[in-house]
């Protein structure tokens, strides 16, 4: 059993790490007043529709205090746990972490697609206010300091900013399922995400599990770099909970046809008898195959760090996937581009099922009031104004903050889209998602919110736990 001290409110109590406690309150985002309301929507022709919305201003009882010194990773410096000079996940007070190589509690706070974007507009941009590349990564990785984020995300150029004077931890993403496919000839980029011929991920391949561990050896290059949080497998697959059917309608030779054919065998089901209670189990040994193939690869290659999953969408409400995701990832990463503000009984039942932390690796709204963009593009949230996505952020930032299994978000992204710029995928054409413009100048009133909460990050965990971790330390 390990022993923690930390203080909570004014008296210092000694709890043991495996004390269970019940997660949050009954309102999604606790200790809050009258929301402000804004309206939104997702799509330009759709209506507006009000939705409750909260900010600090909104919380009851909460007095503005920066945040306690941080380490070079953007840690709280005065914690201590165990130093391993890489980033690990651990339970204090019953709330999930991250802790930095330097043993220092964490909160990955980061941007996607942190890099100079690729168009002639953007590349011209860039030269005229920065210069160089170089420059233009020291100027930007200060900028983010101050904002109050620690990290980039996904799609960032992590080799140009590893050479910033200010360092950001940072994820690495690959795609082992997407590239195997491709080589197969059975996924091709579509928007904002690889497509898999018949819906379905050709797992059952015997030729992947080989594949995976050859792709895997590319991580070994970053291994020993502690600014590297983890690793994201894959991203947004189609993990659809019907797949027993899908694959029954794939050709016969293929190996995924022949799978499903085999597991009917096995349980002695006819495929015109099939129930939920069939689809669900077969489910259970489609998601389990590729989780412990892709998990092991990257284990194996790089064992110091983190594994992230794959970016989840669209299933994160089912049981059995949660649970084999959890079975194999250290920190659960879910793209979020459902409701309004997430549920707290789902996130209630990700730490029911899972007992693993998450992060928020995708999610953004855009606004309407940026000339040239009409905002066609994407699955974000559609506000009114900079403002108002400012106040989106910071709802968001405190529904996660007061939740006890979260240890981090990724806004996307650093960019917005150039018009101009064919190149990218339909997805990333004509949208307000950046927090800078093609001129790479910053929408102030945005990028402010985002520094007023990302800045009281750690007090405001203490605040919702009503618990100081400022000097915690344990073993």
């Amino acid at each position: 059993m390990v022993i923690q001290r930390i203080r909570t409110g004014a008296c210092l109590i000694i709890l043991a790490a495996c004390v269970h406690t019940a997660l949050g309150e009954e309102k999604s985002i606790p200790k809050t007043g009258t929301p402000l309301m804004i309206e939104a929507k997702k799509k330009p022709h759709q209506k507006w529709i009000p939705k409750e919305t909260y900010t600090i201003e909104q919380l009851v009882g909460y007095k503005q205090k920066a945040d306690p010194a941080t380490s070079r990773y953007g840690g709280m410096a005065g914690t201590k746990f165990p130093i391993t000079g890489f980033f690990y996940t651990k339970k204090v007070n019953n709330r999930w972490w991250l802790v930095d190589p330097e043993g220092h509690l964490f909160i990955h706070k980061a941007i996607c697609c942190v890099k100079p974007g690729g168009s002639k507009n953007y590349q011209q941009n860039l030269k005229t206010k920065y210069g160089s590349e170089k420059a233009w990564a020291d100027s930007t990785m200060s900028w983010f300091k101050e904002l109050g984020f620690n990290g980039t995300a996904a799609w960032s150029d992590d080799e140009l900013l590893k050479t910033a004077e200010s360092r950001p931890v940072y994820t690495r993403m690959w795609n082992f399922m997407a590239a195997y496919a491709k080589q197969r000839g059975t996924a091709e980029m579509g928007s904002g995400n690889h497509k898999y011929a018949g819906n379905v991920i050709p797992v059952f391949d015997p030729e992947f599990e080989t594949f995976a561990d050859e792709y895997a050896k590319q991580l070994a290059d970053s291994k020993d770099d502690p600014y590297l949080l983890g690793h994201f497998s894959d991203n947004e697959m189609p993990l659809r909970t019907n797949a027993l059917d899908l694959f029954l309608q794939l050709d016969k030779r293929d190996p995924g046809f022949q799978a499903a054919q085999a597991w009917l065998k096995e349980h002695d089901v006819k495929p015109d008898e099939i129930t939920g209670e069939d689809r669900d189990a077969f489910y259970g040994v489609y998601v389990e195959r590729y989780f412990s193939i892709v998990s092991s690869a990257i284990k194996k290659h790089d064992p110091n760090h983190l594994y992230l999953g794959i970016r989840l969408i669209g299933v994160s409400g089912n049981e059995a996937a949660m649970r084999t995701y959890g079975k194999y990832a250290d920190v659960l990463s879910m793209n979020w581009y459902g409701a309004w503000i997430l549920e707290k009984e789902r996130m209630d039942n990700w730490a029911k099922w899972t007992d693993k932390p998450f992060i928020i690796s995708e999610w953004y709204a855009k606004g309407h009031d940026v000339p040239g963009l009409t905002n066609e593009s994407g699955a974000g949230w559609l506000v009114k104004t900079q403002k108002e996505r400012g106040y989106y952020y910071q709802n968001m930032v405190l529904n996660l903050l007061s939740r006890k299994n979260n240890v981090g978000w990724h806004w996307f992204k650093y960019l917005d889209n150039d018009p101009a710029d064919l190149t990218t995928d339909p997805s990333n054409r004509n949208s307000n998602k950046g927090i800078v413009n093609v001129k790479y100048e910053p929408y102030e009133e945005l990028t402010s919110a985002m520094q007023e909460i990302n800045r009281q990050a750690y007090r405001l965990i203490e605040f919702f736990d009503e618990t100081s971790y400022a000097d915690a330390f344990g073993e």
